[in-house]
């Protein structure tokens, strides 16, 4: 009988040598790395609501491979280097890469008042269904970061079973925001929120000059926010429908939906992530049979680099998640139901 409930493994990466602390896993590769080489096609796609999002497309434009769409984290787009390593990674290996800016990380500042944030799902499941659209039977895969991992899984436990997407990673996602938005007020980790937010500053400043954002958002104290509960009380959570900052981290946190999760889902984290305590890890009963939570004692915040050939620091995540697609697409079955679509699923060969 199967388990009714996810699995927690524990992973294999081993930290650099040289690199063996949370905060150096965490800077090195986002201050130190050269950026990773990646052209990409972008597409303006409408939303419903009357705005848009871009979309950063790579590899073989009118092959009939596997998508792969990447969510970035707070404050990143399309020069953020983990994705921009792990698109050429997966381009190399045959797949299409699709780059998905949130709602107003474009450079030029999107039509409406809002902006993306932790529990906004709506232009990522958009985004699923116009590819699901444009071809029904084609391998659809999801990659999320930080924030954009709360949002990829949000979005897959509010679809359930009719997610249209067949499997997804996540990675160093903050299970519990309010735990993560606290921890961030204290010691060193408020030098990762003062970075975060002035992203957020520079994001409200561009939009608020090429259109005055109305009520009930307020400009000024969210520009005068000193962490994120006051940023999010004058900003996000206003200009979303939330009641105010403590109403957005309980409503948005992708932990509560972990149990809905219809599809393969890997979720790789580290237990020394400076973005947020242990605590916030769900337990193996919080997730649903589809997903598997990988821990690592190492790792900091979108880090876990490894040493390669000669000790050259190399990115373990990014190679390791390609390779995990790769065995989840050679398993030979689209899990998607495609009994709406225009044509049935085929099986995926190997």
């Amino acid at each position: 009988m199967s388990p009714s409930f996810g699995r927690i493994v524990e992973s294999r990466f081993l930290p650099h040598p040289l690199m063996p602390a949370p905060h150096l896993q965490t800077i090195a590769p986002a201050l130190l790395r050269r950026t990773p080489r990646l052209a990409l096609r972008v597409e303006r796609l409408d939303t419903p609501d009357g705005d848009f999002v871009d979309l950063g497309w790579a590899g073989e434009w009118n092959a009939a491979g596997p998508i792969a769409i990447l969510v970035h984290g707070l404050g990143g787009g399309f020069e953020s280097k983990y994705l921009l390593g792990t698109g050429a990674r997966l381009a190399a290996a045959g797949w299409r890469v699709c780059v998905l800016l949130l709602r107003g990380a474009s450079p030029e500042p999107n039509r409406l008042d809002r902006a993306y944030n932790q529990g906004d799902t709506a232009d990522l499941r958009h985004l699923w269904r116009v590819l699901r659209g444009r071809e029904p039977d084609t391998f659809v895969a999801t990659v999320g970061w930080s924030l954009g991992g709360n949002v990829t899984l949000k979005a897959l436990g509010e679809e359930g079973d009719d997610a249209p997407v067949d499997a997804a990673c996540a990675v160093s996602v903050p299970f519990r925001l309010r735990e993560c938005v606290e921890h961030l007020r204290i010691g060193f980790a408020r030098q990762y929120q003062k970075r975060l937010l002035d992203s957020l500053k520079d994001m409200v400043r561009r939009k608020n000059a090429y259109r005055p954002i109305a009520a009930p958002a307020d400009v000024p104290k969210a520009l005068a926010a000193r962490d994120f509960f006051e940023f999010d009380d004058a900003f996000t959570a206003p200009l979303n429908g939330y009641r105010d900052a403590e109403d957005y981290y309980a409503r948005a946190a992708c932990g509560q939906f972990l149990a809905h999760v219809r599809r393969p889902t890997l979720i790789l984290h580290a237990l020394d992530d400076p973005f947020m305590v242990p605590s916030v890890i769900p337990a193996a009963s919080q997730l649903s049979a589809d997903v598997t939570l990988e821990l690592s004692p190492r790792g900091g915040h979108v880090g876990f680099i490894s040493a390669g050939p000669m000790g050259r620091p190399v990115c373990w995540s990014e190679e390791y998640l390609c390779r995990h697609l790769a065995t989840v697409l050679a398993g030979g079955r689209a899990v998607y139901d495609a009994s709406r679509a225009a044509t049935p699923l085929r099986t995926m060969p190997a």
